[in-house]
């Protein structure tokens, strides 16, 4: 599941994926914007069949962040 995210906000922030790390701040770090954070979540819903609710999308500051979210969503599986 890491992995894939990792591909996922790294074609959608344009990044390389080494960038993408459980601490990196999308913002601070990977230099996302409001528009660029939905569109990343929109593939990340489509990717994972999970549902994301606007104000979740402003409280993902760190990649590790929608990691635990999705694996919530998810009942946890990894």
């Amino acid at each position: 599941m890491y992995d894939q995210l990792k591909s996922i906000i790294a074609d959608q922030l344009g990044v390389e994926e080494t960038q993408v790390t459980p601490e990196a701040k999308f913002v601070a770090d990977l230099g996302a914007d409001s528009l660029a954070m939905v569109e990343m979540v929109m593939a990340i819903e489509d990717k994972f069949g999970v549902r994301i609710s606007q104000q979740e999308i402003k409280d993902l500051s760190s990649v590790g962040d929608a990691l635990s979210l999705i694996k919530s969503r998810m009942g946890g599986a990894a």
